[in-house]
């Protein structure tokens, strides 16, 4: 009898606290660390869809957001090597390679013809590339190329380019913004956890120095990206707590009437070719999980008003499947992506806008073209 009497004391309690946690969502309250953890522990996935897409529509009502854009990579020799990557080559590496700059504006003129607005450019940390050199392709598709958008370079690599240079965060984005630079993309921040970061990116900047970078972009009033890479060995605690101080930077950002962080990416880890998928066992995450953390995501980054699904991650069924979890932002057409297809991302090598368009009115949306 006892036994029964602690079950269902237990059960109303966790009723009353996810009342609670609905009724802090309702009102515009942001969530705690605490109530992130219960939305993964406690919520039914349809019941955290439901409430996820009501904030979404709350937003966005029924858009759904997407860009005409192709990636390009200039290089994947990289001298930090990630256990978590699959794209990093060495210098003497077969797979290794550099992309020049006359071909680099080739294939952006390729793209031009297929009517793109944005260049997404994310390379590696080569040991002996120039910082002149990431300048110059900024600068060599801008000039050919004014009207296209330039989203270019990672924290990462703004990092290395400071190191390198000897230049200051400050001073090198406000070389690259001189050069034609409009946006930063949200890549390396993997999971902000130092214990995590440890294990799959020991070489790789620390979370505090990622939210400097950011800050600082805000600062001279550059939009940028965030992202949270799951699906590896992060617990549920160390998603909230990537989410919330990506919100709270957002929040110093927002105050302070500069730049802020357009959308939220949610990146599924592949581990594929990578050297962590040696030496630590990682089962595939499910779809349910993935879009678990879409809804999550979407109720505590109440002040970053995109989250996107990216399909390239998530592959296009479930990415169209996520715009009912919260999201509202499709990414793009994305031709020649290289980063997640080698980790074994099984999406297309590119989508059409016409198809990107079919899957967000597939999903009962509507598509709006930034």
């Amino acid at each position: 009898m006892n036994g029964y009497k602690i079950l269902l004391r237990k059960f109303i309690f966790k009723i009353i606290l996810k009342d609670y946690i609905k009724s802090k969502i309702t009102s515009g309250e942001q969530l705690t660390l605490d109530d992130g953890v219960c939305l993964f522990r406690e919520f039914d996935l349809h019941e955290l869809g439901i409430i996820a897409d009501t904030t979404r529509r709350k937003l966005h009502g029924n858009n759904v957001y997407y860009v005409v854009n192709a990636h390009i990579n200039p290089t994947n020799i990289c001298k930090i090597k990630c256990p978590l990557c699959a794209f990093a080559a060495n210098e003497n590496d077969s797979r290794g390679y550099i992309i020049e700059i006359d071909e680099i504006l080739r294939r952006v003129q390729t793209a031009a013809n297929n009517n793109i607005t944005q260049i997404h450019i994310v390379s590696s940390i080569h040991p002996s590339r120039p910082f002149d050199w990431y300048c110059d392709i900024i600068s060599s598709i801008h000039s050919a190329f004014p009207s296209i958008n330039i989203k270019a370079y990672t924290a990462v690599e703004i990092a290395a380019f400071a190191e390198s240079s000897g230049m200051s965060i400050s001073e090198v984005l406000i070389e690259l913004r001189k050069r034609g630079l409009s946006s930063l993309p949200g890549g390396g921040a993997e999971i902000f956890d130092e214990n995590v970061r440890k294990i799959i990116a020991p070489n790789k900047i620390s979370a505090k120095v990622w939210l400097n970078v950011h800050r600082i972009a805000h600062k001279l009033g550059i939009v940028t990206n965030a992202s949270m890479l799951f699906g590896h060995i992060e617990t549920y605690k160390q998603r909230v707590d990537h989410l919330i101080q990506i919100r709270n930077l957002q929040e110093e950002s927002i105050n302070a009437d500069f730049g802020y962080f357009d959308c939220f990416v949610p990146l599924v880890y592949h581990s594929l070719n990578t050297e962590l998928s040696k030496t630590t066992k990682i089962d595939p995450i499910s779809p349910q999980e993935i879009l678990r953390v879409v809804a999550v995501s979407r109720l505590i980054l109440n002040n970053v008003s995109h989250i996107k699904s990216y399909w390239v991650t998530f592959g296009e069924s479930l990415a169209q499947v996520a715009l009912s979890y919260g999201a509202d932002d499709f990414d793009g057409t994305v031709f020649e992506e290289k980063i997640h297809h080698d980790a074994g991302s099984n999406a297309p090598i590119g989508l059409t806008e016409q198809r990107i368009r079919d899957l967000i009115k597939g999903a009962n949306r509507i598509p709006v073209k930034k």
